[in-house]
């Protein structure tokens, strides 16, 4: 090979590669976001009669995985487990009580921002998810969904992964859309 060819395929390659650092410079990096343990709320029936919830943690722990990874997937965000952090709130599973505790608990993890959520089951086949995203460092609320569901316990992480995908991620889409 030449000299000359030599630095047009040098030339061509350099030009193939522009569009791609051009195409990330459109991308802001991921956002750090602290993902808590999902909590349940179990009014039903049954839960009233028992006086205990009647759902189980792995079903929970499905729910929590599954909103993790519903956001990792979407490339917007570098998920950080939240139910490992060591406060009372979070051991506790009472993060929906303590108003906004989990901006602070984000924070701490090394977050922007923090998401919690809830399951509020109110008869055997009828839920509620609440999702509410905080800005780590001033504690507002930055996104707050919340959407019924129908269907039993199988059916809930898809429920929160739907509401995460179709709400949570659009309204981002919207947000960040030119007028």
């Amino acid at each position: 090979m030449t000299a000359i060819s030599l630095g047009i395929a040098l030339g061509l390659a350099a030009l193939a590669a522009a569009p791609v650092v051009a195409g990330n410079a459109d991308h802001p990096p991921p956002i750090k976001i602290a993902v808590f343990a999902f909590e349940l709320e179990d009014s039903s029936p049954s839960a009233v009669l028992l006086s205990k919830p009647a759902s189980n943690a792995a079903t929970m722990e499905k729910v929590s995985s599954g909103a993790r990874q519903e956001l990792a997937e979407s490339g917007r965000y570098s998920v950080i487990d939240g139910s490992t952090v060591n406060a009372k709130p979070v051991t506790e599973k009472a993060l929906r009580n303590c108003d906004g505790c989990e901006a602070g608990l984000a924070l701490q993890a090394g977050a922007d921002r923090s998401l919690m959520g809830v399951v509020r089951k109110v008869t055997e086949t009828d839920y509620y998810v609440v999702i509410q995203v905080r800005d780590a460092r001033t504690g507002k609320v930055v996104d707050q969904q919340g959407a019924n569901f129908a269907g039993t316990e199988a059916g809930w992480a898809s429920g929160v992964r739907m509401l995460i995908k179709h709400h949570v991620l659009a309204g981002q889409d919207a947000a960040q859309s030119p007028p």
